[in-house]
């Protein structure tokens, strides 16, 4: 008996080492993949083509998507705040509330996770079916870097569109509260709009806007990653899929936590 459970503890920990050892591993794959997609930016050759290309699926192919969700947040937003807002008197303060809870935190959270969604999901399974099929390997010996011409473009384009749909996406919600205090909350249109814009300073803006690019670096880098290193055929894409969806998502919602704590403390103001 004693026998029995000396080995069965012998096999626990052998499991727990293994599986410690291998997301040390991944952890370090992932740096480097990381930082080798940043450093190609300032060598040659640059694939100006792909980055182009990659754009316009991330950044066009979100954008029905993020729009309609940011409207109808926005929608919702109003409606919700409106009636803690009456009851204090403050009702003419909606498009206030609005505009500050999307530009700040709402917005770039929102859009990362759609993007994430979308795109993380699509790079994944894409670079996944590359690797599977030994595409990859083809680059390789053909000299050609797979990290250079299928990780940087999507990096760089991630986090440039991502910014992007993360400002029509706080325009549309701003858009759709707008809608709801006009017509159902019966509020000036225009009171609404000037107390949204004057609400906004220079501060709630550059939060508003770094965020996205983290966001960007975070879902590309994750979507590449798993698809890189997809094993074990079509059902090996399919885990790395799903994989980069939950990772991307968890991570971006985590890193927002710091990310918004370190603006605070570098700059008070905020």
């Amino acid at each position: 008996m004693a026998e029995s459970t000396d080995k069965a503890s012998e096999i626990l920990q052998f499991s727990l080492t293994a599986i410690a050892k291998r997301n040390i591993l991944a952890v370090q794959e992932y740096t480097l993949l990381a930082w080798q997609s940043m450093a190609n930016i300032f060598t040659s050759p640059r694939y100006l083509g792909d980055t182009l290309q990659q754009a316009d699926i991330i950044g066009v192919g979100s954008l029905p998507i993020v729009m309609l969700t940011g409207f109808f947040l926005g929608a919702v937003l109003a409606l919700q705040s409106a009636n803690e807002l009456a009851r204090f008197g403050g009702l003419s303060f909606t498009g206030q509330l609005v505009s500050l809870s999307m530009v700040r935190e709402i917005g770039p959270v929102l859009t990362g996770l759609m993007v994430a969604g979308r795109s993380a999901t699509g790079m994944a399974s894409e670079l996944g079916s590359m690797q599977v099929t030994e595409q990859i390997d083809a680059m390789r010996a053909l000299g050609t870097d797979p990290s250079k011409k299928l990780v940087t473009p999507r990096v760089v384009s991630t986090i440039i569109m991502l910014v992007v749909l993360t400002v029509i996406a706080d325009l549309a919600s701003m858009f759709g509260g707008s809608l709801v205090a006009v017509f159902m909350l019966r509020l000036d249109g225009n009171q609404y709009w000037s107390t949204a814009w004057q609400s906004l300073a220079l501060d709630d803006i550059v939060m508003g806007l770094l965020k996205p690019f983290v966001f960007g670096f975070i879902i590309s880098t994750i979507g590449c990653y798993y698809g890189m290193t997809a094993r074990g055929g079509t059902q090996g894409v399919g885990r790395a899929t799903t994989q980069a969806m939950v990772s991307a998502s968890v991570t971006l919602v985590i890193s927002d936590l710091f990310i918004t704590k370190l603006l605070l403390n570098f700059f008070p103001n905020l």
